[in-house]
């Protein structure tokens, strides 16, 4: 791979303090934004809609892998592959099996868990909403991610699936999954890195999204997921414009251009 150097302008969450982090393009389709922490760099490559990879100091995490395998390409071998629940824009069976390698441990809700194929499932574990695993040095809890407005509790009944909170010492990255602004995320404390959805009918307006940020105040934020049905993509600059100060607002390459209508 051609050696392509880059620089983000990320804040040290240890300090708070500007930093200049180089990094080497792990795939020229997905660019990357590095983030200090007290235990090495994190970088964080978008991918597609709620599709994500993360390089961390304790390894390589994937985040609901859906599309074509090929899209991986590049990145490095999974360590750890997170699920949050069954819809087809987040679980997708045949992708895992590409990209589960013999040492990748593999992390989804009860309901995905059942799901898998025997070969998948040999290298898998279920975490309900409330359970906790170590992971080395990072710990991973399941947090709740439900739909609460009438006539959309179909959508992600409570209970079902999960949203994931990674703690990498000082640096603690939440996973909404799909979920509205439910009370355990505006209760969440010490987010340093926050990954929310926002499109409808199947999760929450950007408003919505905006106003659970300001209240549960991560360092940075990603407007992920934000494409809907019928009229309901959010718009990540209004999501942006609304949030302010209160978080840093990243905006990631989610969508190929023209695919937002």
């Amino acid at each position: 791979m051609t050696q392509t150097r880059r620089t983000f302008l990320a804040t040290a969450a240890a300090v708070g303090a500007v930093t200049i982090l180089p990094f080497q393009a792990r795939a020229a389709a997905h660019a990357g934004d590095m983030f200090e922490t007290d235990m090495g760099p994190v970088t964080v490559h978008p991918v597609a809609h709620a599709s994500f990879v993360m390089e961390a100091p304790a390894g390589v995490i994937y985040v609901d892998t859906v599309g074509d395998a090929a899209m991986y390409d590049g990145f490095p071998d999974a360590d750890l592959i997170l699920i949050t629940h069954e819809h087809g824009d987040h679980y997708n069976a045949d992708t895992l099996a590409a990209l589960v390698k013999d040492g990748t441990q593999l992390i989804t809700n009860p309901a995905v868990y059942g799901m898998l194929p025997e070969a998948l499932k040999a290298k898998a574990m279920s975490m309900a909403n409330g359970d906790s695993h170590s992971w080395g040095d990072v710990t991973i809890d399941a947090i709740p991610a439900h739909n609460i407005t009438e006539g959309r509790e179909n959508f992600h009944p409570k209970g079902r699936d999960n949203g994931y909170v990674l703690t990498m010492g000082n640096f603690r990255t939440y996973i909404s999954g799909d979920t509205e602004d439910i009370p355990e995320m505006r209760a969440l404390e010490d987010i340093t890195l926050a990954f929310v959805c926002m499109n409808l009918p199947f999760t929450m307006e950007a408003s919505a999204a905006a106003d659970a940020v300001k209240e549960f105040g991560p360092k940075f934020v990603y407007p992920y997921h934000y494409r809907g049905r019928d009229g309901g993509t959010q718009d990540p600059a209004e999501f942006a414009s609304l949030v302010g100060d209160a978080a840093q607002v990243q905006m990631g390459p989610w969508y190929k251009p023209g695919e937002l209508g």
